[in-house]
């Protein structure tokens, strides 16, 4: 019998049942099936059992008489490489007043492309029509030299996307273009409107008829029927009856407009060159091109850029703030100004914290790469503890590779990231990292600094737990996915493999970023969300 009241033997009987006899997938209620068995243990048995699921329905094809010729993606599967992480939803950036804006907006999605690899898009604007081109990939594969040519113009937007809300499909890549009464509109969005489903239902209920399934699309709908004849008017109107978090460029014909929704969930900075202004998710996209920053654009601030210069309106009334916390944590670049902060300095501090609040006896503190770097170095000048990269990541690799038909443990983590043997050989390790989602990767982690030879190896979270997903921005598992929401940290730190685990709390996380009251929306880590989430949007993250 186990220290939780299950038995060895329950647990080799799972393993087997799930490699052996059971050519179909496992179902039914595993809090009965597996009553008393270690959460770590069940962990790992849900883990196989998707893992053996691909190979259990050919299987069971095969053996029912099925002639069909398996393909070599199947034999040779594409795996598709391990990131639990949260993502943030995309990145937008703006250009107003230069004759080369589209190749100016280019750079600026360059700096931006941590915050979206699925497509991307710019809009451009001569002064007599918008010509818009988008595709799925990174910004290199989208835009040569020749397409950047014919986007010429004085104006443009950019969009790099990863979805949160609509399928991963190239009609829902951004910047959004449309033709209406009020002339031809270009909208690039950051972040997730939670009232969407409802209000889609509404318009198409009218007879609107939609073209992706993306939320953005429903401020379009409504600003095309506002029955204001001028433009700011018109987005504040729609704008007005939608909720939730959103990061705004516009383009058209002779201006560009960038509204910040009135929490100001999310980033949107205002920056300069010479004459012409700029308009970015982060400030490291204006650094790339040699624009300077000139101001946060404010929650509930509407900044229009046009032939009279900038333009500031409040479309809104004001509403107490909720920046994303996350930004820091994990989401901007180091390099970044956000929220008027440095993110290289936040992320510091979150190390030194942790560091008070977790010490334990160390040979090195290793950061997992590239996201734990800032938090490791923060811990490593708090604790003494010297700082060393025990651990190298593979910047060349895509997002998914063909595995050998003999298949090696831990696949994915070890085409990303491999392990410098010789420091890590007979050495207490302290591993830091900014978060744990799923806990999957974290576990494959440890185990390959085990396999490397570390004596003991400790992790260390810069952030809370994460209980909750986000309905703002971010591509969030489920509550069920989230491993945290399901399990306590002594369970974690079992799965994982950890010698010991230690989350930093919320009130240092908030010291971190300049202390409680700042205006951040924590939800991810109390559930407690600062605006009214619709019924179907609970449903679908805390499905079961």
């Amino acid at each position: 019998m186990d220290e939780a009241g299950g038995t060895t033997s329950q647990i080799q009987s799972g393993r087997r049942s799930l490699t052996s006899g059971h050519r179909h997938r496992v179902r039914g209620d595993w809090s009965e099936t597996w009553r008393g068995v270690p959460a770590s243990e069940l962990l790992e048995l849900r883990e196989l059992e998707s893992e053996l699921y691909d190979r259990a329905r050919i299987d069971a094809r095969w053996r029912q008489g099925e002639e069909f010729l398996i393909p070599g993606a199947e034999l040779f599967p594409t795996v598709t490489l391990p990131d639990d992480k949260f993502h943030d939803h995309c990145g937008v950036f703006a250009v107003y007043g230069h004759p080369e804006a589209a190749k100016l907006t280019y750079l600026g999605l360059y700096g931006l492309q941590h915050r979206g690899q699925e497509s991307a898009g710019i809009a451009a604007s001569d002064g007599d029509q918008i010509l818009t081109h988008k595709a799925m990939g990174h910004v290199a594969e989208v835009f040569t030299e020749e397409i950047l040519r014919d986007l010429h113009g004085h104006a443009a937007i950019g969009h790099t996307r990863y979805s949160t809300a609509g399928d991963t499909d190239l009609k829902n890549a951004q910047p959004l273009t449309v033709s209406c009464q009020k002339g031809q509109v270009a909208l690039a969005h950051n972040g997730n409107l939670v009232n969407a489903g409802s209000i889609r239902k509404e318009l198409e209920s009218r007879g609107d008829i939609f073209q992706t399934t993306s939320d953005t699309e429903v401020i379009l709908h409504f600003f095309a029927r506002s029955k204001h004849g001028g433009i700011p008017e018109s987005i504040a109107d729609a704008l007005d009856k939608v909720s939730g978090a959103y990061s705004l460029v516009m383009l058209f014909k002779d201006s560009v407009y960038a509204i910040r929704d009135p929490r100001g969930f999310r980033p949107l900075n205002l920056g300069r060159l010479n004459g012409a202004w700029m308009v970015a998710s982060e400030t490291c996209a204006f650094d790339l091109i040699g624009a300077t920053y000139e101001r946060e654009i404010e929650p509930g601030e509407m900044v229009i850029l046009d032939p009279r210069g900038v333009t500031s309106l409040r479309y809104t009334p004001p509403a107490p703030p909720s920046r994303c916390i996350f930004e820091h944590v994990y989401f901007s670049r180091p390099d970044s100004l956000v929220f008027g902060r440095s993110v290289q300095e936040s992320r510091e501090m979150l190390g030194r914290l942790l560091a008070r609040e977790h010490p334990v006896p160390a040979d090195w503190v290793v950061p997992v790469p590239d996201s734990g770097v800032a938090a490791a170095i923060g811990y490593a000048a708090e604790s003494g503890v010297p700082l060393r990269f025990g651990l190298i990541r593979n910047h060349y690799v895509g997002r998914t590779f063909i595995e050998p038909s003999q298949a090696i443990r831990d696949f994915g983590v070890r085409l990303k990231l491999n392990p410098v043997r010789q420091l890590l050989n007979g050495k207490r390790v302290v591993l830091v990292d900014d978060s744990i989602i799923r806990g999957t990767t974290s576990r494959k982690i440890v185990g390959i600094v085990r396999e490397a030879g570390a004596r003991e190896v400790h992790l260390r979270v810069s952030c809370p737990p994460t209980v909750s997903p986000c309905y703002y921005g971010i591509d969030t598992p489920t509550r069920k996915e989230l491993i945290a929401a399901n399990h306590s940290v002594e369970d974690i730190r079992q799965y994982i493999g950890a010698d010991s685990l230690g989350y930093l709390s919320l009130e240092a996380l908030q010291e971190a970023v300049g202390g409680p009251g700042r205006g951040y929306c924590l939800a991810c880590y109390t559930a407690n969300y600062p605006t009214t989430v619709q019924e179907p949007l609970i449903a679908l993250r805390n499905r079961e």
